[in-house]
């Protein structure tokens, strides 16, 4: 559904975005992850056709986006990372002036509904968050095929978060393809099914979100029925290591699990537990 080809983007001598291959597939929610600066912006912007790539392609369905940006934006719902609106208008004049242009106003009062939005008052005079809740409501309102989405969930509080990804969840489950970026890692290891890491405009890599803890840092909480033998833990596997209470540790493996758990055989194991790292350790493997 969403697809990038050597796509690069030079601004002068500076690269914002370096050979991004991307394929992103229909009813997927998919993450781009990385810090400001990163080039998640600039993909967002080629992607949307807003700027031209100094060489590569993107597509969106089978549009190109630079050449056939009109068709693009009438399939797309996009959020900007800076969110800019008409600031003389009201709420209600904007979704009156989208509705008559794309559509959608049963789902309009559904999402003002939903988002707490009152949209009677001028935009600005909104706060950061009311404004990014009425670019919600106008990037969905006609119920795109895609959402290209940048740092969707800014100047949201916490309780609209959640409600906000329940909609996306809603608009996946109904079909629609979803690319979403932020520097948020929790953000997107609650709603994404794949990400991708870029670094300095390049790609670092792309997994699903569910596997991609497992093949790095891992967890582990042992109790043991009396004090171990700590050197059979001593093991390339184990990078740290530190009794908590009544002889229990917590143990940091990267890699292989196996050579842990033969040793743990060796003691009488009381209590385990075990969990991935989160993403943002992940992440953070990547920038070091």
């Amino acid at each position: 559904m969403i697809s990038t080809s050597s796509l690069t983007k030079y601004y002068g001598k500076t690269r914002g975005v370096d050979g991004l291959g991307l394929k992103v597939e229909q009813a997927e929610i998919f993450g781009l992850l990385g810090p400001n600066g990163a080039g998640k912006t600039t993909t967002i912007r080629l992607l949307m056709g807003l700027i031209k790539p100094t060489k590569g392609s993107a597509k969106i369905d089978k549009f190109d986006c630079w050449a056939q940006s009109v068709e693009v934006k009438r399939i797309c719902g996009y959020i900007p990372g800076d969110v800019r609106l008409y600031q003389k208008y009201t709420g209600s004049q904007l979704i009156k002036l989208y509705r008559e242009v794309r559509g959608g106003a049963k789902l309009a009062d559904e999402l003002t509904q939903r988002l707490d939005y009152d949209p009677s008052k001028k935009v600005k005079s909104l706060s950061k968050g009311n404004r990014q809740k009425l670019a919600v409501i106008l990037a969905l309102m006609h119920k795109p095929d895609v959402l290209i989405l940048d740092e969707p969930t800014s100047g949201l509080d916490p309780l609209m978060q959640q409600e906000f990804y329940k909609i996306l969840k809603e608009f996946k489950e109904d079909g629609s393809t979803v690319l979403v970026s932020s520097h948020f890692l929790p953000e997107i290891e609650h709603i994404c099914d794949r990400v991708a890491i870029v670094k300095e405009g390049k790609l670092i890599v792309i997994e699903d979100v569910g596997e991609l803890g497992g093949k790095h840092v891992k967890h582990l909480e042992v109790t043991f029925e009396k004090k171990p033998n700590i050197k059979n833990y001593q093991l390339p596997q184990v990078t740290d290591i530190k009794e908590l209470i009544n002889n229990t540790y917590k143990m940091k493996v990267k890699g292989d699990i196996n050579p842990v758990l033969q040793a743990l055989c060796k003691d009488k194991v009381k209590d385990l537990s075990f969990e991935h790292a989160s993403l943002e350790e992940i992440f953070l493997e990547y920038y070091q």
